[in-house]
């Protein structure tokens, strides 16, 4: 199985794309950010981000999407705009044909490192370890998306 892990932002859309094994063991295949220049539009920071997430999933080709879901904000304008960023990429994954499956933060943060309260270092540093690299990923966005496929790849065993 082949994961998309999303975190969703408008300036910075972390993703990382995970092959799980039948074993369980991962692999990182691809993962990185989105970055979209700030005081530029949001209807054009939107087209930024379907355009590069449609070339990031024609080139990995996943078999799923796993997606943080907004839980809490305190800046509304700022929630809003990475709403916006969310929907357009559940929008991608949908007209992909991918199957979307959405966590909320601690839950990722449960599954990846075993305490839901961990913190950015921890996330990072266990899935660097789940994924046997030997730097963290950065920037911690990144590291968030992939602890988000991850996620998905340990909960579906459990299902």
């Amino acid at each position: 199985m082949r994961v998309l892990g999303i975190d969703p932002g408008t300036g910075i859309m972390g993703f990382g794309v995970v092959d799980v094994s039948p074993s369980g063991s991962f692999t990182l295949v691809d993962a990185g950010v989105i970055r979209t220049p700030p005081h530029t539009p949001q209807d054009e920071r939107l087209e930024d981000i379907y355009a590069s997430l449609n070339e990031i999933i024609d080139a990995t080709k996943p078999d799923v999407c796993s997606i943080e879901k907004l839980f809490f904000m305190r800046n509304i304008t700022t929630a809003m705009t990475v709403a916006e960023a969310r929907g357009v990429a559940l929008l991608a994954a949908r007209l992909h044909g991918l199957s979307i499956h959405e966590y909320t933060p601690m839950q990722i943060k449960q599954v990846a490192t075993g305490y839901g309260k961990a913190d950015k270092k921890q996330v990072q540093e266990m899935v660097r370890v789940h994924l046997g690299l030997r730097e963290v990923p950065k920037p911690d966005d990144c590291a968030d998306a992939l602890a988000a496929a991850i996620t998905h790849a340990m909960m579906s065993r459990v299902q």
